[in-house]
């Protein structure tokens, strides 16, 4: 493995070009909201110069056939007609969200321009085990739970959000991948959903009655600069590709919460 930063464009170049790299997976990002708010640069700094590191070394590459980049639901903004479809437009207006919005535009950008085989992936919240960030809902409900604890909510519980397990989203890169390589879907965007939403309380709940566990959750009522109600549309990505979630949430949550239990487990 190799060590270092996306910002570092010199780096990025040679480990494309030394290990052969002819399939790449852009998903490093800083992807915590409110550090974004409270450290907006050093996000621009991550997700877009990052991604213009990613893309300019591709386009440079003599190897590379296939680049799939991950953005998010969020770079389509607060928008009064949903779920979100791939031909809306991009109106994202707080930091992380334009951070990711600009990065989805570099790559239609270096298509567009150069041909880059290139194409970008818009999910919902994804979950599973891995995710070590416990101010997200899943996986600090899980903790909280298994320490005893009143589950916080940073927000007022009402958000409308997405949720697909990482075991999909694998699938759903993959197949973009496998896409790119037969020639097909340059500079597309797809989004990959379970088009199940919920509110933030809800998940919350499900996790508190699948651990069995009779807390309730603390609703904090903090959050800012976040959209109130987000979901997509998956019909593009099941008709082009192929794709559909594999586990139903209950399942995915199921694996997740036990593969927290084994990790946070007592020494």
């Amino acid at each position: 493995s190799v060590r270092g930063g996306l910002e570092n464009y010199f780096l990025v170049e040679r480990i494309l070009n030394e290990y052969e790299i002819d399939v790449c997976f852009h998903l490093g990002a800083q992807t915590i909201v409110p550090t974004a708010n409270r450290s907006p640069l050093s996000t621009f700094e991550s997700n877009i110069k990052g991604t213009w590191n990613i893309l300019e070394a591709a386009r440079n590459s003599k190897l590379l056939k296939a680049l799939v980049v991950a953005s998010t639901d969020k770079v389509y903004g607060e928008s009064p007609t949903l779920p979100y479809r791939e031909t809306d437009k991009l109106a994202a207006t707080h930091p992380y969200d334009v951070s990711k919005a600009c990065a989805d535009m570099l790559c239609t950008s270096y298509y567009h321009t150069y041909g880059l085989p290139v194409a970008v992936t818009r999910c919902g919240n994804i979950f599973g085990g891995g995710d070590l960030n416990f101010n997200r809902i899943i996986p600090g409900t899980i903790r909280s739970v298994l320490r005893n604890e009143r589950p916080v909510i940073r927000s007022n519980g009402k958000f409308i959000r997405d949720y697909v397990y990482a075991g999909d989203i694998a699938d759903a890169n993959l197949r973009l991948a496998e896409a790119l390589l037969a020639g097909k879907e340059h500079g597309e965007a797809f989004n990959f959903s379970w088009e199940q939403p919920q509110s933030v309380i809800e998940i919350a709940k499900k996790v508190l009655k699948i651990m069995g566990s009779k807390l309730e959750p603390a609703i904090l009522n903090q959050a800012a600069n976040e959209i109130p109600e987000q979901y997509l549309s998956s019909e593009k990505a099941r008709a082009r590709l192929g794709w559909k979630p594999e586990w139903d949430f209950d399942t995915g949550l199921k694996k997740t919460i036990e593969w927290y239990k084994q990790y946070l487990k007592p020494a």
